[in-house]
Parts: C-alpha cells; structure tokens; sequence
C-alpha cells in the first residue's frame, strides 16, 4: 500500500462498508485505530492483519462487500478473475504427504520453488512459521491460508497461490479438527493479498467446493473446479 495511514472515507471504500458503520466499529474499538489531530486515522498494516483474521468469520454479504471495495479500490474490473491466474500446475498437489505442521509448511514452499517465481524460499519460509506462531491460519471446515504476515515484494517475482490436500493435520483450527485443505499464499502488496484472501473465503463459503478438491485426483480437476467456482462468484457480483 502507497501510504501508511487511511482516513475514514478511504477505509469505507476499501471495506465495501458504509462510512457511519465504519466509524461506529471504530468508535467502539472494533477496527484497530488513532486519533490525530481528532480525526481517525487506520494503519494499514494493522488493518490488514484485522482483516485477515476477520475473512472467515464473515458472513456471504460482507464478504462480497469487501471483495468488491478491494477490487475497486484495485481499479479492476468487477468481472475480473484474481485466482484464475495463479493456478499454475506446478503449483498444485493433490496428495501431499507432510504429516506435521512444520513439514506442511516447507512442502509448500516447496512446491511454490516450483513455479520459478519465488526468488527467497528461506524468506518465505521463516514467514509462514512466525505467522503461525503468531495465530493459526487455520479456519473451520478442515481449511487454512498458510500466508506471510506482510508482503514479500522481494522473495516473489509474482503473487503465488499453493494448494494441497492432505490425509489431515492438526494445524490449531478453532473448530478442532484436521486440516487437510491448504491455499498458501504470498504477494507482493497488501491489497493483492487481502483481495485473493478476500475471493478465497467467498468461494469456499460453500462447503462444496472444498470437498469436490479433497475428491478431486488429478491436478487439472483442481484448476478446473476453483476457475467454475471463481465464475460462478463474478456472476453473482454482476
């Protein structure tokens, strides 16, 4: 993101969420914010991390909210595809064999090493385990977005999206189950990050799109049902 801080009009915008009840949640110490000079003002690194943690507690409508103010906020096109272009083959696993949290995370990297856009595999590495030490990225419904806790612009030529499907881990979600699903990705700023989170959470809020991956067998049968899925979401936007 260009800039450090955002008013109150900006964070509406980018939300897809009303300016009153943006500044109610902020008057009540919802969203993390200051006052300077009496007006508020959002850190966009902390609104980022608020965010991440808020995606897959949202409902549909907020989520739709918030994938459309991102995209404007972006300048794309509301039929623009985000995760289409990042379903490389290589990067895709049907069957990932990591038995612990730590293994899941350096097949990952991995796999992303793959792709030939990730420069600092290290880097990423070190990244994804500090966030998970952090907080668990893991949600309910046996799914987690094993993400750095900011951008890597340096470690990326492009933003990358990893999925893999295990036989299960325990990876803390709330829910208590094993996860099995992983989307790990890295981008290069936090806008990109947070819309492909954003459109991520909106297309696995049917629980029948996660288990059509973990049945699926073949790399193609993945790329297939996320691009559907991803044209089903921009149908229902437009």
């Amino acid at each position: 993101m260009p800039h450090g801080y955002m008013d109150l009009l900006e964070l509406s915008r980018f939300l897809g969420v009303d300016l009153r009840r943006v500044d109610r949640m902020a008057q009540r110490g919802e969203i993390p914010c200051q006052k300077v000079a009496g007006q508020l003002r959002f850190n966009r690194v902390e609104v980022a991390e608020w965010l991440q943690r808020q995606m897959p507690v949202l409902n549909r409508e907020k989520l739709a909210n918030m994938d459309a103010g991102i995209a404007s906020n972006r300048q794309l096109d509301p039929e623009d595809a985000i995760i289409a272009p990042l379903l490389h083959p290589e990067a895709i696993e049907p069957s990932l064999g990591a038995q612990t949290k730590n293994s899941v995370l350096r097949e990952l990297v991995a796999i992303a090493q793959k792709t030939e856009l990730l420069y600092d595999p290290e880097s990423l590495l070190e990244a994804l385990i500090r966030r998970e030490e952090l907080c668990s990225t893991a949600m309910e419904g046996g799914i987690a977005f094993p993400h750095p806790r900011r951008p890597l612009p340096y470690a990326v030529a492009e933003p990358i999206l990893v999925i893999a499907v295990t036989r299960g881990i325990g990876f803390g979600a709330p829910d208590g189950r094993l996860t099995d699903l992983f989307f790990m990705t890295c981008s290069q700023d936090d806008r990109h990050h947070l819309h492909i989170l954003a459109r991520l959470c909106r297309m696995l809020y049917d629980e029948n799109l996660a288990n059509h991956l973990r049945q699926a067998g073949t790399t193609e049968e993945i790329i297939e049902l996320m691009r559907n899925r991803e044209l089903e979401i921009i149908a229902d936007s437009v």
